[in-house]
């Protein structure tokens, strides 16, 4: 078990090793990260042309409020507390994994606010 933490760290931290470009600003965020956020945005929303519009807003407050380092680790947190328990999944119940998924919540509370 104690292996596992390692790799787990180690996984969190492979998007680092895909850094933007220099001169890139630390906000921005892919393309397919934007269209991923939108699609399901607006599969919860309806997925009429007034959820786009909504949805392209959202990723945009968060994008101008969230870098992408920010935003890719709170989805990462939020995608392995979905496993079905054990060890692995309760490592990313901690202070500082709540925090990291609590700024990116404020992010869509504001885009929320302001886009729909």
């Amino acid at each position: 078990m104690r292996r596992l933490l390692p790799l787990a760290l180690l996984w969190l931290l492979l998007p680092a090793l895909h850094a933007a470009p220099a001169g890139a600003a630390s906000s921005d965020y892919p393309t397919a990260a934007r269209a991923d956020y939108v699609f399901a945005c607006m599969t919860v929303n309806g997925g009429s042309q007034e959820a786009l519009q909504h949805c392209s807003c959202a990723i945009d407050v968060i994008a101008s409020l969230l870098p992408y380092s920010a935003y890719e680790a709170a989805d990462t947190v939020l995608r392995m507390r979905q496993l079905s328990g054990g060890y692995l999944a309760q490592t990313f119940h901690t202070r500082s994994t709540n925090d990291t998924v609590r700024r990116l919540e404020e992010a869509q509370a504001e885009a929320e606010v302001r886009c729909f």
